[in-house]
């Protein structure tokens, strides 16, 4: 190559270097220009809910047991809400959700006071009455 040709591609290259960085420099220019925006800071504290009892259902959305208490979980869920915290955890779609919470069959309820403390645990179906009758032993509701 001859020193004409590498002196016009050292200078192109020079050229599309600068204008990258040309580029590059006003898009920060740009962003240091944009008008910061801040949110109030709120000076006021929310009262904490006080923590609710819960009732822990393990099981899967395949198993027939499982299918069956659904209905009840959502019932209950509806039904007690503000009073008991009713959860549901498919641990064939969370694998490690069974190993946490100790669970050898499907479907397993377990009972938490409001302070976090595991009450009571029941594996197999669980009827609506059966729940109910376990929460007001468990003084679940002393609440009311």
């Amino acid at each position: 190559m001859n020193k004409g040709v590498r002196l016009a591609v050292i200078i192109g290259l020079a050229a599309a270097v600068m204008a990258v960085l040309a580029v590059k420099r006003s898009n920060q220019t740009e962003e240091l220009a944009q008008p910061v925006v801040s949110t109030p800071v709120s000076t006021t504290v929310q009262p904490q809910a006080a923590p609710l009892p819960r009732l822990v259902d393990l099981g899967a959305d395949k198993c027939i047991p499982c299918k069956m208490m659904a209905p009840i979980l959502e019932d209950l869920k509806k039904t007690y809400e503000g009073k008991l915290n009713v959860e549901f955890i498919d641990v064939w779609k969370n694998e490690g959700a069974g190993e946490k919470y100790g669970v050898r069959v499907i479907p397993t309820q377990i009972f938490y006071s409001s302070d976090g403390k595991e009450l009571f645990r029941h594996e197999g179906f669980f009827s609506k009455e059966d729940i109910l009758a376990k929460c007001d032993e468990l003084k679940l509701f002393s609440n009311e």
